[in-house]
């Protein structure tokens, strides 16, 4: 009779066990330890790996700037409103907001090394080439391969590591230039040899990899901005995700007024003057130009906001590749162009290239009707002979010089102008 009394009270007992679950909507093992009253938890943003490409790593840039975006120190425009919600993850790139010290903001770009759509399709054919599968783990795909293990086994990064890859950075990769890319990599802490000891396997996977994609955040490391390098000031990557200072991009002043327009042009003409002449002895030139090639900070600076098609040629070393080296294709050379896609001979590549390319395609748009006659005459007549590209250097040359001579007297000394306001009201320099 006892025996049956507690397995009724049993029953009984479990019976109210899985009332009070159902009513706090947990499971058992949680429901002896519920809170009469859960505490108000603070709106939070909620990231996934996935948006960031945290869950590609090592196939990805790096994970120098994840604590701030994970301590939201670094938000989205839209976050700084009480209603969180995370931008769609198509977007190429992203305006945010970032911080040291949770007070003060400045703002970010936030980029993706190439477009979603892209970076499916390359990670898709990762599997698919080199595993047989539609889906796997990309570092250990991309581990396999020959030119991953001779980066194991390499001391120093050189020319044969890299040729065949379809960054325009490295079509003529000098010695000097690999060196630099190695002693001045940000995302390890310890840079500063040329050597690659202090690179650990991951971190050469991630280098390889960002070069394979997209050197722009490289471009931004070893030429940063605090050496007078035209370049935004790099600020970190989180996975396949870039951080950078904010620029505008130079669409957004093709309906400036005149003297906006007369100083942005001449700031591009020297900008590109500076990449051929430099006191590195580096040649940078363009493979193309287009409205978001270029930027200009919040002071009226401009930069260089896509670096992406950016051709290095080493002017103290030369070019080091024999003919016939670039034909050199694998997984890597790949992974965002076409595998048939023609590599342009760095023999080919003149002083006037860029020069050519922004006549032709920016500055028209820049200067079209913005000035009077016969002023307006002079420059249109100037872009033309300089967007033929038929002359030699020195007269594209000429033609660009006379051009900046004609633009510098159209440009006015205002706070518009903070990047060299008030000293252009004391100095001709400016």
């Amino acid at each position: 009779m006892g025996r049956w009394i507690c397995c009724l009270c049993s029953r009984v007992a479990d019976s109210l066990m899985l009332l009070l679950v159902l009513a706090l909507g947990c499971n058992p093992s949680t429901a002896a330890t519920a809170s009469p009253s859960a505490p108000h938890i603070k709106p939070s943003y909620s990231f996934g790996r996935t948006f960031l490409g945290l869950d590609k790593c090592n196939a990805c840039i790096g994970t120098s700037i994840c604590k701030k975006f994970f301590k939201e120190e670094i938000r989205f425009d839209t976050w700084l409103s009480s209603h969180l919600k995370l931008p769609p993850s198509y977007l190429l790139s992203y305006s945010g907001n970032y911080t040291d010290d949770a007070k003060s903001w400045r703002l970010v770009d936030i980029t993706r090394l190439t477009s979603k759509y892209r970076h499916d399709r390359a990670d898709k054919r990762i599997c698919t080439s080199l595993l047989k599968t539609k889906t796997c783990s990309l570092e250990r795909a991309l581990r396999r391969t020959h030119r991953f293990q001779k980066w194991l086994r390499a001391k120093r990064l050189t020319p044969d590591l890299v040729q065949g890859l379809s960054s325009p950075m490295l079509r003529c990769p000098s010695q000097r230039l690999l060196d630099r890319i190695v002693r001045r990599y940000a995302e390890v802490p310890d840079a500063g040899s040329i050597y690659m000891d202090h690179l650990t396997d991951r971190d050469k996977l991630r280098l390889l990899y960002t070069l394979s994609v997209n050197s722009h955040p490289i471009l931004l490391q070893i030429f940063p901005d605090v050496e007078g390098w035209p370049f935004p000031r790099y600020l970190g990557s989180c996975g396949r995700l870039v951080v950078s200072a904010s620029t505008r991009p130079l669409r957004d002043f093709y309906s400036a007024a005149p003297e906006v327009a007369a100083d942005l042009a001449l700031q591009l003409l020297t900008v590109l003057r500076s990449m051929g002449t430099n006191d590195l002895n580096y040649f940078f030139y363009f493979t193309h130009v287009d409205a978001g090639t270029f930027g200009v900070f919040s002071n009226g600076h401009l930069f260089i906001r896509d670096a992406s098609t950016l051709g290095i040629i080493d002017k103290e070393e030369g070019i080091q590749l024999i003919d016939g080296q670039q034909e050199y294709k694998d997984i890597f050379s790949c992974l965002t162009v076409d595998c048939q896609s023609a590599f342009v001979s760095c023999n080919s590549i003149r002083e006037k290239h860029s020069l050519v390319m922004v006549c032709q395609e920016l500055l028209p748009k820049l200067l079209k009707g913005k000035f009077l006659q016969p002023v307006q005459e002079k420059i249109d007549s100037f872009l033309q002979h300089c967007a033929d590209g038929l002359a030699d250097d020195q007269d594209i040359n000429e033609a660009v010089a006379k051009l900046a001579e004609l633009l510098k007297p159209l440009r006015s000394c205002d706070s518009r102008f903070a990047y060299r306001y008030p000293d252009c009201k004391y100095s001709d320099k400016y």
